[in-house]
């Protein structure tokens, strides 16, 4: 596989997002380690019917527990911290927080060997931070402390997955068919830390099974198996780069559904996090 072809594949994945944070609202009220649970029990299905088609089963018995370890931890947290915010904090703002990640992608990826900082990684950085700083501090309407947990939460989430994503690098030689082993031991754990810690309430209505369905196909399970591909084999910081329109696009999906509404504060929070990611991504390809 070339690695444009790789870096395209990748990039699925950051349309199949964008539609995180529609299907998470779509699936209220279901607490966040449930859907978690349902969500990677699909993806974890596709992902073994996958590697079973295509003979790589024997393959997973080669793969360390410490690599299984770590991809299970990235993704039930990142998922976790993402349904947990979007239930604690309104969902754009919250998700715009949670979509400083391909910013921090391209910060983070100019930490590995041969890679370097530039001053429009450092201006991007500034300008992505005072988009969230924005958000937080509720523009005209002051700080509501009330969603002061679901953007911190959010935080956390962006820092999961930029940090998965660049330490995957490292993995680059795993196969693709690990994830679908992430994501049963994901699910799993999901299940186990559900019933010992919430309140079981299933989706309610067709609407909130569809996204939950929904959920656990796309975003929560054709984008791993898609984005591994990318990271591993195709330009990690061109889909850094690629990747800065998914909060514009998530966040402009539930403006015209109605989710949330169209504001001056959100709008500038979309422009700085957004262009803030460009300005990065120009200062990765001017080095490279």
């Amino acid at each position: 596989m070339t690695r444009n072809r790789a870096t395209i594949i990748g990039f699925v994945a950051v349309l199949l997002w964008s539609l995180l944070a529609l299907l998470t609202v779509g699936s209220a009220p279901t607490p966040p380690l449930l859907l978690n649970a349902i969500c990677f029990t699909i993806g974890g299905t596709i992902g073994l019917i996958w590697t079973g088609s295509t003979g790589g089963m024997a393959e997973l018995r080669t793969i360390s527990w410490k690599i299984y370890a770590f991809g299970s931890v990235g993704l039930f947290g990142y998922h976790a911290l993402y349904f947990s915010a979007l239930r604690l904090a309104p969902a754009a703002e919250a998700g715009l927080i949670a979509y400083l990640w391909p910013l921090l992608i391209v910060l983070f990826s100019g930490l590995l060997p041969g890679e370097h900082l530039r001053p429009g990684h450092l201006l991007g950085a500034t300008l992505g931070f005072a988009g969230a700083a924005l958000i937080i501090a509720g523009g005209g309407g002051g700080f509501d402390p009330a969603y002061l947990p679901g953007y911190g939460l959010a935080l956390l989430c962006a820092l999961t997955w930029s940090g998965y994503s660049v330490i995957s690098r490292r993995f680059g030689d795993t196969p693709t068919s690990s994830v679908a082993v992430f994501c049963v031991v994901t699910a799993i754990a999901s299940w186990v830390l559900h019933f010992a810690l919430e309140e079981t309430v299933w989706p309610e209505g067709p609407l909130a099974w569809a996204s939950t369905l929904l959920l656990g196909l796309g975003p929560v399970g054709l984008a791993f198996y898609v984005w591994d591909i990318g990271v591993k084999q195709g330009d990690i910081q061109m889909l850094g780069t690629s990747s800065y329109g998914a909060p514009l696009l998530s966040t402009l999906i539930l403006v015209l559904v109605g989710i949330a509404a169209p504001s001056w504060i959100l709008a500038l929070a979309t422009v700085l996090i957004t262009g803030g990611a460009v300005l990065a991504a120009r200062a990765s390809l001017a080095q490279g």
